[in-house]
């Protein structure tokens, strides 16, 4: 007893004096939990690894179907929207009554806008979340399998019948995704998006080279300011299903809201979250519209109207083939840890349900030490249900890929479904709610143009993909060797 009655007087006169207080807390935030240690630098390489993804490879192709005048300045103002929406979204992430956090998406929603709006976001968020995480696996194996199909070219002549599955390659990416996914949450990914952003500005810089040098050299194709012409081997219907399309993968290329939350939650208590997270939106969204201009306007002028849909995998380029090998090399390391990026905010909505729902089991709770030293201090440790429910996602999601290896047409159904409820809507929805915008003055009748015109592209986008989509059914057969 004297023990612990003298560790409380201690506790008592710490208090009072207001010594060592800092110290004991060292380890933990303004709530209780771990502390973070973000910063703009950390935030930004978490943007770019998450935009700068497998959509700038089809931006050139994009172009290409919209034209000069038309595809600029789409890729200009989907990126003048997507800033300006995002800064609304940083504006939510505390409570400006009770200075609480709101650590995901979801979380906004459901306080400021009600239980609908929050099914509603719930709905969206994780559809589009998974439809990537799918998506990134398709653009892995394809670039995998360019790399095969380039060694083959090289040594066996371009006019050669290379021909590949996808499927092996699928079930390795699947696999390194398990030991992958065990990362516990997104404060442990910082390292990891950092080198997945290295690897985007690798393969962007190598499209952007090999273009520039096809460019000069002389073997640029036609390019005209409508893009690609109606007449033989196009219809006018099939011109505008492609425009469609291409406004969904411009979309996707710049889809990061969905994860914008969880990027802000990672920064540091001071300065304000909100303020830092404006200034990586400035810096990402900034850095990456220069590598899209870039990206589809060289890609666009080195191919013209008969740009691939990836551009780095359509074989425009055959030499040097150990730079094309390069770069997709770098786009499959990229896409492995962007694959995380969209998945962290998947799996802890399931975890953290779980924990609520039993938070007296073992197996969703309690957390088993690996590779402890001599102070048994364990640098990391396994959870059952983490093990179990994440391996089981990412079985499931490396079937669907297998299912359905469409990239252009999948792209810009995800693009579309994703992009105005998300990046558009809510953002919206969130700033006239905080700042109590009255109706019909000018900001709000400029807010509800930006809504409904986006509204309309993502609607024209979607019917665009699924007739893509549907056109790519009819010709496929599942698990067959693909050219």
């Amino acid at each position: 007893m004297k023990f612990v009655d003298e560790n409380t007087q201690v506790e008592a006169c710490e208090s009072a004096m207001g010594i060592h207080k800092v110290e004991r807390n060292a380890e933990l935030d303004d709530d209780g939990k771990p502390i973070r240690t973000g910063n703009v630098w950390t935030a930004s390489a978490h943007i770019v690894t998450t935009v700068i993804g497998s959509g700038v490879l089809s931006l050139a192709w994009a172009v290409a179907q919209l034209g000069w005048i038309a595809g600029v300045a789409t890729l200009l103002v989907f990126s003048g929207i997507t800033l300006y929406t995002s800064s609304f979204l940083a504006d939510c992430y505390r409570s400006p009554v009770t200075g609480r956090r709101n650590y995901t998406y979801k979380e906004i929603v459901k306080s400021n806008l009600g239980g609908t709006m929050y099914v509603a976001c719930i709905v969206a968020q994780y559809g589009l979340l998974c439809g990537a995480i799918v998506g990134y696996t398709i653009t892995a194996s394809i670039s995998m399998v360019a790399i095969e199909k380039s060694n083959c070219f090289h040594e066996m002549g371009h006019e050669a019948a290379c021909r590949f599955s996808y499927n092996p390659y699928m079930i390795g990416i699947g696999i390194l995704e398990i030991f992958l996914s065990q990362i516990p949450n997104f404060h442990k990914l910082s390292m990891l998006s950092v080198a997945a952003a290295v690897m985007s500005f690798g393969y962007s810089s190598i499209g952007i080279g090999l273009a520039l040098a096809r460019i000069i050299s002389g073997k640029g194709e036609k390019t005209t300011l409508t893009g690609v012409e109606v007449g033989i081997g196009i219809s006018a219907a099939d011109k505008t299903w492609r425009m469609f399309r291409a406004f969904g993968d411009i979309a996707f290329a710049y889809t990061y809201s969905p994860v914008l939350v969880e990027i802000q939650d990672t920064l540091k208590a001071s300065p304000p979250e909100s303020k830092v997270m404006k200034r990586a939106n400035v810096v990402a969204v900034a850095t990456t519209t220069t590598f899209y201009l870039m990206c589809g306007c060289l890609g666009y002028a080195a191919f013209g109207n008969n740009a691939a849909g990836n551009m780095l995998t359509g074989f425009g380029f055959y030499e040097p083939f150990w730079l094309v090998d390069l770069a997709n090399a770098c786009i499959v390391l990229h896409l492995v840890g962007v694959y995380q990026v969209f998945a962290q905010p998947v799996f802890s909505a399931v975890e953290s349900w779980a924990a609520g729902r039993w938070p007296k089991s073992d197996f969703v709770t309690k957390e088993y030490g690996i590779g402890g030293g001599k102070n048994k201090q364990h640098k990391c440790s396994i959870n059952l249900l983490r093990l179990v429910w994440r391996s089981s996602f990412v079985m499931l999601a490396t079937f669907l890929a297998m299912m359905m290896p469409f990239f252009n047409d999948f792209l810009a159904l995800l693009g579309a479904i994703g992009y105005w409820p998300l990046a558009i809507y809510f953002p919206i929805q969130l700033h006239i709610m905080k700042t109590k915008l009255r109706t019909w003055t000018w900001s709000w009748i400029g807010l509800q143009l930006i809504n409904s015109v986006s509204l309309v592209v993502a609607v024209a986008a979607a019917c665009g993909s699924i007739q893509g989509v549907t056109e790519s059914l009819e010709k496929y057969k599942p698990f067959e060797v693909h050219e």
